[in-house]
């Protein structure tokens, strides 16, 4: 991608000028940001999507004196509300993972560093349907892709949340400004900017969201993942204390096995990119709902074609090593130039894999056999 071209998607900034002017300080309205936009998900496969269990969905209804009612899927076709009841919201979580389109459209926002690019998710709303006055910790681009809907938004100043209510809508809120989008429309909202989205008739709303973990969750599990990589390395040696003198107060822990504690703690985290690693195969890790089905191997002439990631798969690199699913692989020289290649562009033609090494064929053709990737379907 040319970082430092206008994009018609930023309203003409370039991806560069948008991360410097907008990206996590202000919002930004666009007006045509995809030219002709269609819904790329007919109505009734979103439907029939909600009700499949690898689908993370939920119904949000308005109800009689402003009470609000949450139902989470898979639905039946027969509990979505009909398209004449107002004020419903059907939320399908992660489409990128289930049409080719949606994950196209979804890579069209990778100025931004792919760790942090999370999913998209449709919101099929009927005439004044919606989920409240609310505030993500994320930053997200919200893009009309049929119908209109009004949005309001302010700063969020105060993010105390209703008590007693099955979604996270603010207390108080107080808006700044007011859009209505029309289809083709985007509107980037920084994370914590309270906002509200009232659907004016029926309409898809497609929100590209951002991951954006917290520092706790991060330590805990990259943590974990250094103590499991490391088990082997740190296994054989066993807490000892031949000096340890008759005590009159039993239950106090000794400083020694203190001492002991936090060197196994250091010494696991001494291990050679041993938090690179980790977090490589955290930021990869495929979401719960997410399987790949296993296939044959395929020959090395089939291979050489060309192949491309599956839309589901996750791939990431840093200085020494490939991320993909979850696993890792060192790489240097020619093999891992060319595996950041398949990260970046996701598909390595006939050209690329010509001057692949066997073992680097060898690696792809397992990925082909995991489901990981995607043989080339030209002839």
């Amino acid at each position: 991608m040319e970082i430092d071209q206008p994009l018609a998607l930023l309203g003409g900034l370039s991806p560069q000028q948008f991360m410097k002017r907008h990206w996590q300080r202000k919002p930004l309205l666009v007006r045509g940001a995809v030219p002709g936009m269609t819904p790329l998900v007919a109505t009734e496969r979103l439907f029939e999507l909600a009700g499949r269990e690898e689908v993370e969905s939920r119904l949000v209804i308005q109800q009689a004196g402003g009470r609000w009612q949450l139902r989470r899927g898979p639905f039946a076709r027969s509990a979505i509300p009909s398209a004449r009841r107002k004020g419903w919201t059907l939320l399908a979580q992660g489409m990128d993972l289930h049409d080719a389109g949606v994950h196209a459209l979804l890579h069209q926002f990778r100025f931004i560093p792919e760790a942090r690019l999370d999913d998209l998710m449709i919101s099929h709303a009927t005439d004044g349907g919606g989920v409240g006055p609310h505030f993500d910790s994320y930053d997200v681009f919200l893009l009309q892709a049929h119908g209109r809907r009004r949005w309001r938004i302010g700063r969020g100043r105060d993010l105390a949340l209703q008590p007693d209510v099955p979604l996270k809508i603010l207390a108080h809120f107080e808006p700044e400004e007011e859009y209505l989008l029309e289809p083709g429309d985007m509107l980037y909202l920084p994370p914590r900017w309270a906002h509200e989205g009232i659907a004016s008739g029926e309409g898809q709303t497609y929100s590209i969201g951002f991951r954006a973990p917290q520092r706790g969750e991060l330590a805990r599990e990259l943590l974990q993942r250094v103590a499991e990589a490391s088990g082997e390395e740190l296994a054989g040696r066993m807490y000892r204390d031949p000096g340890q003198p008759a005590v009159d107060a039993s239950a106090a822990i000794p400083a020694s096995l203190q001492d002991f504690a936090r060197e196994a703690v250091s010494a696991a985290l001494r291990q050679p990119r041993a938090i690179e690693q980790a977090l490589g195969e955290y930021l990869t890790e495929p979401k719960a709902q997410v399987w790949f089905e296993s296939c044959q191997t395929p020959s090395r002439a089939r291979l050489l074609r060309g192949v491309r990631l599956d839309i589901r798969s996750r791939m990431l690199y840093d200085a020494g090593a490939i991320y993909i699913n979850g696993e890792s692989w060192r790489a240097g020289g020619a093999d891992a130039r060319l595996m950041r290649r398949l990260a970046d562009a996701r598909a390595l033609g006939a050209r690329s894999l010509a001057r692949a090494s066997p073992e680097a064929l060898a690696l792809l053709a397992d990925w082909c056999a995991a489901g990981w990737l995607v043989l080339d379907s030209s002839d």
